[in-house]
């Protein structure tokens, strides 16, 4: 009984021998292997011996890169109170495995303890505005110290990152109400420019409008005059010589009435219904053509009628001769009064003069 109990002891000893004798490490980690409590080596990844009951791995330390978390609160240089997250990722540096597991206790709070140290030093110079606007400048001295005060401990800082900038809601709502007026403000401005615009170039637009607008109507008047001459023309040659303005104007005139009951806003066009009407209307145009054509006639005889000093008219011309023919006849008739007379003809010449210069003067007074 007392033999196999033995047995039994002697291999379960066996078994715990095998079993403690050797270990594995996975890829990316780091095994601390120590000796009765002392440091003895460090392992990485692979299948490794070790002293059973003598040698025992402390720990295993991972070599992947972690990332630490931490929430800055501190104050801006213009006395405002933020919050600043900062995201940490570091690793262990391979071959300092001892350090950075044996001379730190707490890597963690001492990464966190540099972090706020120096976000803090650095915000404090800085304003709310430039804080926003420097947020890599605050992250790249936060690396700069974390290298420079945790290198000789076995940790390598991989990058630094500054993820936001998070002050008081009161604060953030009172910049969003500034950028919001910023913004109605200059959207004020736009909105006025381009109105300006629209405004100056409909102006632009209305007057070249009516700049073509009359043209077109000066055109349209030429074109009107020329067709009235080439109708006048057509009638003269188609022999119509007796007022052939008066036959124009009054297909005019009813070509007009057309269009004024086709275009025009009143539905009702009240005109003569018998002939007598319709004549007298015509009569009443071609009155006025009349009375315009003797109008231009008295004013074209009045031009003739001006003195020209280079050339006198027919008129004084003749005016001219009849006074000079009465004044030889006067001349004559006195000669003829001093002599004898001489028969029955002598009275005969004075009377066929006096006959002569009357014809001049009724030629004369039916020429005016």
């Amino acid at each position: 009984m007392i033999a196999t109990m033995v047995l039994v002891l002697i291999v379960l000893i066996i078994l715990g021998t095998l079993f403690d004798g050797y270990f594995i490490v996975r890829t990316r980690e780091a095994a601390i292997l120590e000796r009765l409590g002392k440091f003895q080596k460090v392992a990485h990844a692979g299948l490794h011996f070790k002293l059973p009951w003598v040698d025992r791995v402390r720990d295993k330390i991972s070599l992947q890169v972690r990332q630490l978390d931490v929430m800055v609160e501190t104050k801006t240089k213009d006395n405002v109170f933020v919050q600043i997250p900062v995201a940490v990722q570091y690793e262990v540096v391979e071959g300092r495995e001892r350090e950075a597991y044996y001379m730190l206790s707490n890597h963690e709070q001492q990464i966190v303890a540099y972090v706020q140290d120096n976000v803090r030093s650095s915000v404090a110079n800085m304003d709310l505005d430039d804080s926003f606007s420097s947020k890599d400048t605050i992250a790249r001295n936060v690396a700069a110290s974390l290298r420079d005060n945790m290198a000789e401990y076995g940790w390598n800082f991989v990058n630094t990152l500054v993820t936001d900038i998070r002050p008081d809601s009161r604060v953030r709502e009172s910049m969003n109400s500034i950028n919001a007026a910023q913004r109605e403000r200059e959207a004020a401005v736009a909105q006025a420019e381009a109105e300006k615009i629209r405004v100056v170039k409909e102006a632009e637009g209305a007057a070249e409008a009516k700049k073509l607008q009359g043209r077109g109507v000066a055109d349209q008047r030429k074109e009107i005059v020329e067709g009235i001459a080439q109708q006048y023309e057509m009638l003269r040659d188609a022999g119509v010589e007796e007022s052939p303005e008066a036959l124009m104007l009054v297909s005019q005139y009813l070509d007009a009435m057309v269009d004024v009951s086709h275009n025009g806003q009143a539905s009702v066009l009240y005109m003569p219904s018998n002939p007598q009407g319709m004549g007298d209307l015509f009569g009443g145009m071609r009155d006025v053509l009349m009375a315009n054509r003797a109008l231009d006639s008295a004013e074209g005889s009045s031009q003739r009628r001006r003195p020209q000093p280079k050339k006198p008219s027919r008129a004084e011309e003749i005016e001219r001769e009849a006074t000079a023919t009465s004044q030889r006849a006067e001349q004559q008739r006195s000669e003829q009064s001093k002599q004898p007379q001489q028969g029955p003809d002598s009275s005969a010449q004075p009377q066929a003069a006096r006959e002569y210069f009357q014809q001049l003067r009724d030629q004369l007074k039916s020429e005016d």
